[in-house]
Parts: C-alpha cells; sequence; structure tokens
C-alpha cells in the first residue's frame, strides 16, 4: 500500500528541490544544444574543408560515444589536467555538447532537403552565401527539422538523470537519496516516473503545437 504520508511529508520536498534543478539544467542545455547544432550543421554543409572536417569529427565522437561516458571525462578527467568544473556546469556542457550533435544531423537533413537552386537565386539577386544561408535557407530548414530536434529535446529531458552520476543532484539524485534512507525505492520511483512524464507530457505538447504552428503548407 503506498504511503501518502511519507509521499508528502517526506518525498515531495527533496524531490521538488531536484526538479528545479533539472529544469534549469535543460532550460540551459535546450538552447544553447540548439545553437551549436545549427552551427555545426551550417558547417557541415557550407563550411570548408577544414571546417567541415572538423565539424564532422566532432559529431562522430559526440554520436558516437555514450554520453556518460563524456559526463566522466568532464567532470572527473579534466582535473587530471588543471580543468575544474562543479557538477551542474560539468552536467550541463555534456548535455549541451552532446545534444548539439544530434541537432546537427536533424538540422543538416533539413538542410540537404532544400533545392540547390534557391541558393543560385539567392545569389543571383545580389546576397552573399553568409545572407542567403542566414535569411533563405535556414528558416526552411529549422522548420523542416522541427519534429527531429522535439525527439532530442525530449530525449535531453530524460538524459538529465545521467548528471546525478557526476553528483548534480537532480530530480533522479534526490530520488536516490530518500530511497537509500528509507528503503522505499518503489514508492520513491514511481512519483519520481511520473514527474519524468508529466515534464514530457507538458513539454511533448508544447513542441507539437510549435510544429503545427510553423509547419510549412503543402509540405508532407
Amino acid at each position: 500500500m503506498i504511503d501518502l504520508i511519507f509521499i508528502r511529508d517526506i518525498l515531495l520536498p527533496p524531490l521538488l528541490k531536484g526538479v528545479i534543478v533539472t529544469i534549469e539544467l535543460i532550460v540551459l542545455s535546450i538552447p544553447l544544444g540548439l545553437i551549436l547544432g545549427i552551427l555545426i550543421a551550417v558547417g557541415r554543409a557550407y563550411g570548408n574543408k577544414i571546417i567541415s572536417s572538423f565539424c564532422s569529427i566532432y559529431t562522430i565522437f559526440f554520436r558516437g560515444t555514450p554520453l556518460l561516458v563524456q559526463l566522466f571525462i568532464l567532470y572527473f578527467g579534466l582535473p587530471s589536467i588543471g580543468i575544474f568544473f562543479s557538477p551542474f556546469v560539468a552536467a550541463t556542457i555534456g548535455f549541451i555538447l552532446c545534444s548539439g550533435a544530434y541537432h546537427s544531423e536533424y538540422i543538416r537533413g533539413a538542410i540537404q532537403s532544400i533545392k540547390s537552386g534557391q541558393m543560385m537565386a539567392a545569389e543571383a539577386l545580389g546576397m552573399n552565401k553568409f545572407k542567403a544561408i542566414l535569411y533563405i535557407i535556414l528558416p526552411q530548414a529549422l522548420r523542416r527539422a522541427i519534429p527531429g530536434c522535439s525527439n532530442e529535446i525530449i530525449y535531453l529531458i530524460k538524459y538529465s538523470s545521467l548528471a546525478f552520476m557526476v553528483t548534480c543532484v537532480e530530480l533522479t539524485g534526490a530520488g536516490k537519496f530518500i530511497a537509500t534512507r528509507y528503503f522505499r525505492y518503489t514508492e520513491v520511483f514511481i512519483v519520481v516516473g511520473i514527474i519524468y512524464l508529466l515534464v514530457v507530457t507538458v513539454v511533448t505538447k508544447s513542441l507539437n503545437s510549435l510544429e503545427k504552428k510553423l509547419k510549412i503548407p503543402g509540405l508532407g
């Protein structure tokens, strides 16, 4: 039987503090990861050989290695060469770098789906390459990439639980402390799961509304 008094008086207060940390991680990581993804995607699609190669290597590394390993390198590995991050900063940087790599692939695919004639037409009208990308290509590509990027944002919300592995006490970490202290693992992690479900549901509905609002008429 679920103990409602335990949940209300003992479990929820620390979980709510953990939720605040989780939200802070998400609020910082999502926009910065998206911006990084845009830069990497444009670099791969339109950069010179050096820039394109760098962006490709970046994407291969951060998509090909586990996020947990990346967090361990940032928090436990870098101090050996004199670089120190707090748990929160290390987790945030890790989420941004990893998320940016995945966003870049969605956006690059969207860029490649736009006909090359649009770039030629923009240049024929007197636009330089930078302005053509900024005002013609990217607005269309970002709208087409919304479904894929939305999926990555949802994953990032759930991946935020890995921050606890570098001692950043967010929602999952707060739940783990309470569960270990009171040996109430079932109740604790059911509540933790429900909170994640609520957050993901709200974000999913918001992203679906954004996708419908920005949908390109006649496309798909």
